[in-house]
């Protein structure tokens, strides 16, 4: 039996911006989450209760005891569900830059284990997931 189905929930958020980093601490409030973003200066300013997006005060980063912040790959290696919180930026033709998506799947893709989920909540056109993760 899956661990899910056990509910033995452990949670990656892929990209701590002001979608992912909400999100990572309040599911830290219920279930083990790592936090994890590429911008190692994000991670060690996060790590100090500072948030540049301001979506989180000081003293809820820091109480967060069920939060772990990481850069490294290694670090979401023992999650079950992923949770891809990058941004998707667009050009000036509003052509959507799907490059921190497509490297946010292939991480999470490489640690995936059978039976592990996968949430985008990244801003995507209808289908994207499909063709482009």
């Amino acid at each position: 039996m899956s661990k899910i189905k056990q509910k033995e929930i452990n949670i990656a958020v892929i990209g701590l911006g002001y979608v992912g980093l909400p999100l990572a601490v309040e599911f830290s409030k219920h279930y083990p989450v790592t936090g994890f973003d590429l911008n190692e200066n994000r991670i060690k300013e996060l790590k100090d209760g500072f948030d540049r997006t301001k979506e989180v005060e000081e003293n809820p980063l820091l109480n967060a005891s069920n939060l772990a912040l990481s850069s490294s790959k290694n670090a979401i290696e023992d999650a079950n569900v992923y949770i891809v919180t990058v941004p998707t930026p667009v050009d000036k033709n509003n052509t959507p830059d799907l490059n921190p998506l497509k490297s946010a799947s292939e991480l999470a893709g490489k640690v995936l284990d059978k039976d592990n989920v996968v949430i985008y909540e990244s801003t995507v056109y209808p289908g994207a997931t499909e063709e482009i993760c």
